[in-house]
């Protein structure tokens, strides 16, 4: 007897479930001991019953890093949506950037710490999300560019500022810290905007 079509709604339910587990394996087993057969288990399902709702491993794991960009862009644009000043909301959407690697450490090292596949051009989705995620903070750059804060090339500045604060986390999430200092302390972005200062002109007073 030919199986029931799968309708949309449990397809969605199944991969969703599959995200979720699959993001836990990949953090911690990183991607090359994950396997189907592995998500099945943690699903508690057939060993066949995943290639029902995807492709095989690459999907998985296009699928996994794509949910976990969508998560960290909502984030950070939350964390900008009512943006007045431009320096103030660098400062909201650094500690947002902080906050999401603190509470979603699995999806964060899925995204920033496993190798990128060889095929990752070939899922829209994920590449969408990711631009997304970047494209959030070039913006608030190249905001604060316009208004006369900062001044540089706005694609440079945005990725030594997100270079210089996935560096703090890494070294946070590697329990590589020096004793005494917080992460919090570690990412005052002060410092980081320092150097694409203007010249003349008043500074942004600091809003906590």
């Amino acid at each position: 007897m030919p199986r029931a079509a799968l309708k949309p709604t449990d397809i969605a339910a199944f991969r969703a479930r599959a995200t979720e587990a699959a993001t836990r394996l990949f953090a911690a087993d990183g991607y090359e001991a994950v396997t189907m057969r592995a998500l099945a288990d943690a699903l508690g399902c057939s060993a066949m019953t995943p290639y029902r709702y995807l492709a095989g491993k690459d999907e998985l794991f296009a699928l996994v890093r794509a949910e976990a960009f969508r998560r960290f862009a909502e984030r950070l644009e939350a964390a900008i949506a009512r943006a007045g000043d431009p320096i103030a909301a660098l400062r909201r959407l650094k500690r947002a950037y902080v906050a999401f690697a603190i509470d979603e450490a699995d999806a964060y090292r899925v995204m920033f710490e496993l190798r990128e596949p060889p095929d990752h051009h070939h899922w829209p989705e994920l590449e969408r999300e990711s631009r997304r995620a970047f494209g959030c903070l070039l913006h608030a750059v190249q905001r604060a560019i316009d208004a006369g804060a900062l001044v540089g090339d706005a694609l440079t500045v945005a990725h030594l500022l997100w270079a210089s604060t996935h560096g703090v986390v890494s070294l946070h999430l590697a329990g590589r810290l020096t004793a005494g200092r917080s992460l919090a302390q570690l990412s005052d972005i002060d410092h980081e905007l320092a150097g694409f200062r203007p010249a003349e002109g008043p500074r942004t007073r600091r809003r906590t």
